[in-house]
């Protein structure tokens, strides 16, 4: 009889698996990357692999899950505590810890516009993206209004049309980011000017 694997341990393997997963993706790109790849990177058999995710879809779905819930799953309140005012709060959610403009983007942002475009005619896929998209918007919309009713922002235009904005921004960047690059596109400038805008436009109470 083989021995009983513990929970913890499958989510162990199963976070391995994710970690390799977001290695190689970010490397090869989502069309380029195999399960094979993975299974080598992972160091799992392919019976191994394959008791987590079905297919290669299936794998990147959960990969960019898992980082959509890091950012959703952190209560608002909580963040604040961290990171001491909504501005704050708002620029980690799209910057990071750093809260920063720098000539880096998202390692896995080409994988993610390969995935969505040339699936953009599969309806499994289009309601993922739909969910991304209503997930982000709905934190980022969240935050500005929370800033809103603290006093500390006062908006010169509404929340909702500001964190579509913000989506789009930053959606337009990594497009851009995946056929040129970083000192083509000014990544750190636009991000800079970006977040002159949005205190502009959120008339950040200083």
């Amino acid at each position: 009889m083989s021995p009983k694997v513990s929970q913890e341990h499958k989510e162990q393997r199963r976070s391995n698996i994710l970690k390799a997963a977001r290695e190689v993706f970010s490397e090869l790109g989502y069309e380029h990357t195999t399960m094979k790849h993975v299974m080598e990177r992972a160091g799992v058999s392919r019976g191994g692999l394959y008791q987590y995710f079905e297919n290669k879809e299936n794998l990147f779905e959960a990969l960019i899950d898992a980082e959509q819930g890091e950012h959703i799953e952190a209560n608002i309140q909580s963040m604040l505590q961290e990171h001491g005012s909504y501005w704050d709060v708002l620029l980690m959610s799209f910057l990071g810890e750093s809260k920063q403009a720098t000539n880096e983007m998202d390692a896995l942002a080409s994988s993610k516009l390969e995935y969505f475009v040339t699936g953009r005619h599969d309806e499994s896929r289009m309601k993922h993206a739909q969910k991304r998209y209503a997930d982000g918007y709905q934190m980022t919309a969240s935050i500005i209004q929370e800033g809103v009713k603290a006093g500390e922002f006062s908006p010169r235009f509404e929340p909702d049309v500001m964190a579509k904005a913000i989506i789009s921004h930053i959606d337009g960047m990594a497009l851009d980011h995946a056929i040129l690059d970083a000192e083509t596109i000014q990544l750190k400038e636009q991000t800079e000017w970006l977040m002159g805008y949005l205190k502009w436009g959120l008339g950040v109470v200083e």
